[in-house]
């Protein structure tokens, strides 16, 4: 049963995420739909990179015997993450109408050091059994972009505007995450708490058509 919904639920994630993005670029009238729809996209494939092969691996062999082909879709989907973070951000720059350089400058050092811990071998990406302490490493700068990103969103929910729930969406992705990073490998059944922040993401994406619709709205 785990094999089929699961299955059923990756591929309808991804065909959404892809989708949707596809859909707001084609549409986009303006560039932070535009900036939507790409970070959609980028989210989507970069996910399909781990998703697809892990449909693979529970319809056929098992995750052992596809060890190298998953880990290297997470390593894929740790850089594709951090760009989605950092295409989040030029939104909210754009739709605030904020430029605080210094941040601006934070959070792309955090994304670099993220993505420079994500491409050492210590990662161990190709094995079946990864080390715990780079795992931690590489997700501490990006836990921090969260938590800024969080910020930055809760601040301005008092707006009431179409992005007021953004911050709710991005606490309950990381929620979600950070147990399965600590706990997953040894208690396996903490892997599915994967399922609730993949929805959580998929409302991010939703929260972009809703934009779009909005300044559809507006212009009638």
């Amino acid at each position: 049963m785990q094999r089929i919904m699961e299955s059923i639920f990756d591929i309808c994630y991804l065909v959404f995420a892809i989708g949707m993005g596809i859909y707001l670029i084609k549409n986009a009238k303006d560039k932070i739909t535009k900036s939507y729809g790409i970070m959609s996209v980028v989210l989507g494939c970069g996910d399909a990179f781990h998703l697809i092969p892990r449909v693979y691996a529970l319809n056929t062999t098992g995750f052992e015997a596809n060890a190298a082909a998953l880990g290297f879709g997470k390593a894929v989907t740790s850089i594709t993450m951090t760009i989605f973070y950092l295409i989040l951000y030029k939104i909210y720059k754009d739709y605030y109408k904020e430029d605080n350089k210094s941040l601006t400058f934070t959070i792309l050092i955090l994304a670099i050091i993220r993505i420079i811990i994500g491409l050492l071998p210590q990662n161990m990406w190709l094995e079946y059994h990864q080390p715990m302490n780079f795992a931690i490493y590489r997700n501490i700068p990006f836990a921090i972009m969260g938590i800024i990103m969080i910020i930055l969103f809760y601040k301005k929910s008092k707006l009431n505007d179409v992005f007021k729930t953004m911050y709710i969406a991005i606490f309950l992705s990381f929620a979600f995450y950070v147990p399965v990073v600590l706990f997953a490998e040894t208690y396996p059944l903490v892997g599915l708490l994967m399922i609730p922040k993949t929805i959580a993401y998929a409302y991010i994406v939703y929260l972009g058509y809703k934009y779009y619709k909005l300044t559809l709205k507006n212009e009638a």
